[in-house]
C-alpha cells in the first residue's frame, strides 16, 4: 500500500531522512523506534503527505505522491482520508469547542449525510467509552481522555492506516492500558497501524513488525516481532531507548 524508494530530508543541509526504503502492506501493525531526532516524525509526516521528500520516491497505492500529485485537491484527499495522523501532542490536533464537534469535523469536511456523520461520531463515543465527554470543551480534558479523543477524530474518517506518533507519551498507565487495548482492536478489525514509540514492552502487545532508526537517520533494522524475539541484543538496546 505504501513504497518509499531512497528516501532523503534535509530540514538544512543534512539529511533528516538518509536513504529510507520500505513497503508497507494492507493491515500491517508496524513500530518504528530509535533516539530521539533519528527521523521518526519526519516520516510520519512524509507518509501524511505534510512534507514532500529533497530526494527519493515515495508511492502510495501505486500512485507517486509528489507536488504535482498533492496539488490535485481529489487525490489529497484519497490521500488524508485513507492515512489518519494522531500528532504527539493532542492540543495540536484539537481546535473544536466540543469533543463531538471535534469528532464531526473530518466526516463533515468530507460531505458525508449528516446521519452519516452522527453515526460516525457515536460510534466512535462508544468505542473509545467517551460517551460521558461529549459536550466537554477538548482543551480542558486530561492527557488521557485529550489523546482518545484525537484518536477518535481520526477513526471518524475511517482511515485505512493510522499514524501514530509517541501515543503513550505523558499518559498515565491505566490510559497507556486503555490506547493498547485499542489499537489491538483496530489492527484486528483490519486497520493498518504505524507507531512510533520508545517503548519495547508496549511495541510488541501491538505491532508485528519492528523498524529500527539509528542517530545517521537510517534504518538498521526492519524485522518482524518474531525474530527480534530471537535477538537479545536488539532488545537490550531498545529497551534502553
Amino acid at each position: 500500500m505504501l513504497n518509499l524508494q531512497h528516501i532523503h530530508y534535509a530540514y538544512t543541509q543534512t539529511d533528516s531522512l538518509n536513504d529510507i526504503s520500505l513497503t508497507i502492506q494492507v493491515g500491517e501493525a508496524v513500530a518504528f523506534m530509535g533516539p530521539n531526532g533519528s527521523g521518526k516524525s519526519t516520516l510520519f509526516k512524509l507518509i501524511n503527505g505534510l512534507i514532500q521528500p529533497s530526494a527519493g520516491q515515495y508511492y502510495f497505492k501505486d500512485q507517486l505522491v509528489d507536488a504535482r500529485f498533492l496539488k490535485k485537491p481529489a487525490q489529497a484527499t484519497v490521500l488524508h482520508r485513507a492515512i489518519g495522523f494522531v500528532f504527539q501532542n493532542s492540543d495540536v490536533q484539537l481546535f473544536n469547542e466540543t469533543v463531538r464537534a471535534e469528532l464531526a469535523f473530518g466526516p463533515e469536511q468530507m460531505g458525508l449525510d449528516p446521519d452519516e456523520v452522527q453515526t460516525r461520531v457515536d460510534d466512535c463515543l462508544a468505542l473509545l467509552q467517551i460517551e460521558h465527554l461529549a459536550d466537554r470543551v477538548p482543551y480542558q480534558l486530561s492527557g488521557g481522555e485529550k489523546k482518545l479523543v484525537a484518536l477518535g477524530s481520526v477513526l471518524t474518517m475511517n482511515p485505512e492506516i493510522i499514524v501514530l506518533d509517541e501515543p503513550f507519551n505523558g499518559l498515565s498507565a491505566a490510559y497507556q492500558t486503555l490506547i493498547i487495548h485499542l489499537l489491538q482492536q483496530l489492527n484486528q478489525a483490519g486497520k493498518g497501524l504505524l507507531i512510533a514509540s520508545h517503548n519495547l514492552a508496549q511495541v510488541k502487545q501491538v505491532a508485528k513488525r519492528v523498524v529500527v532508526f539509528n542517530e545517521d537517520h537510517q534504518v538498521t533494522h526492519d524485522l518482524p516481532l518474531a525474530k527480534l524475539e530471537q535477538e537479545p541484543e536488539l532488545q537490550r538496546t531498545l529497551a534502553l531507548l
